[in-house]
């Protein structure tokens, strides 16, 4: 106890020898640190329950309000990107309908909970009329929920099919998706910095579909708070990886097929039969092809202009609008 004053002299002494902008900066470190600790997790507890996201849009709103466009979003694609889709989109799809994208909840892919929350917007919003828009993985999402919502008495007019795999064995890089299914069931949970090594990786050996300001920005949006948690991630792995299409029946839901022969990620030679020959009754298209997009593969986000081509392509073939502007109503 006697040292105590001569050490506490010490200290002080060493305090003087710190600089004012050394300590301001570690303040501001420290202080940023703790901020984004709880935005981070304030920002993960609000996307644990499933969202129905809108995207506003003056003209659909007004011109179609009992009717909805639907964006299904593609593996790991987050609420954001999701809503981006959707605006990269909205010049076409608000010719039909108002606009909303699902925003999967980060406790996992459960299609139940998708299902009877579609059945409830329907109900309190009023839709009269639904289309689905299945931006890669998300297309496989949109023709089950399509399947089980009829099973109810809810029918979906039209589904577009963006570069979706019609079974696992359409993905072309199976090793690494396989090794993100076999964890998932095995009960691991892949860490948010390992997945940034495995994202910067995966895009890297796609490195001819991404110019490399893209590989950055997708590899960062997935280790930021914003990104998708792994276990969604993974038990999107592990839908595609068990899907079935066989087990379900669209009725009179018509079909499109969108995509692009250089996909890299979905096999297009396989995928495009395979949905024409799973739903021969239902599919009106799968001719219509995203010629020139980088990537090749269910990028609207960054070909806005070719994907409103042919959307708008498709829908002045197959959704034309009766006089007056009203949308034909869910049967």
């Amino acid at each position: 106890m006697a040292n105590d004053p001569e050490r506490l002299l010490e200290y002080a002494h060493g305090l003087k020898g710190m600089s004012r902008r050394r300590f301001l900066t570690g303040s501001a470190l420290g202080l940023a640190l703790a901020t984004d600790l709880f935005v981070t997790r304030q920002i993960q507890e609000a996307r644990e329950e499933f969202t129905i996201l809108p995207v506003a849009d003056e003209y659909a709103d007004s011109a179609f309000p009992n009717a909805r466009w639907i964006l299904f979003p593609g593996y790991k694609t987050s609420w954001e990107e999701g809503v981006w889709i959707m605006n990269s989109l909205r010049p076409v799809l608000s010719r039909r309908a108002r606009l909303a994208v699902m925003g999967y909840s980060n406790r996992g892919l459960d299609v139940s909970t998708i299902v009877s929350a579609l059945r409830r917007y329907v109900r309190t919003q009023q839709i009269e009329t639904l289309y689905f828009y299945g931006h890669s993985f998300g297309g496989m999402v949109a023709v089950e929920v399509a399947s089980r919502l009829r099973e109810v008495g809810v029918n979906v007019r039209f589904i577009m099919l963006d570069s979706s795999p019609h079974d696992r064995f359409d993905v072309i890089d199976k090793a690494m998706f396989d090794g993100v299914v076999y964890l998932y069931e095995a009960g691991y949970r892949v860490p948010t910095v390992l997945r940034g090594g495995y994202e910067l990786a995966e895009r890297i050996v796609h490195k001819n579909e991404r110019s490399w300001s893209q590989i950055l920005d997708q590899t960062l949006e997935q280790v930021s708070p914003l990104a998708p948690s792994s276990v969604l991630i993974q038990s999107q792995a592990s839908y595609i990886f068990h899907f079935n299409v066989t087990r379900f029946s669209l009725g009179d839901t018509e079909m499109a097929f969108i995509g692009n022969p250089n996909d890299g990620t979905v096999n297009y030679a396989t995928a495009r039969p395979g949905w024409a020959s799973a739903f021969p009754d239902n599919m009106v298209s799968a001719d219509s092809v995203t010629e020139g997009a980088l990537p090749a593969h269910a990028s609207p986000q960054w070909n806005p202009l070719i994907y409103q081509a042919v959307v708008r392509d498709v829908q002045q073939d197959f959704l034309p609008l009766p006089r007056g502007g009203k949308t034909k109503s869910v049967r």
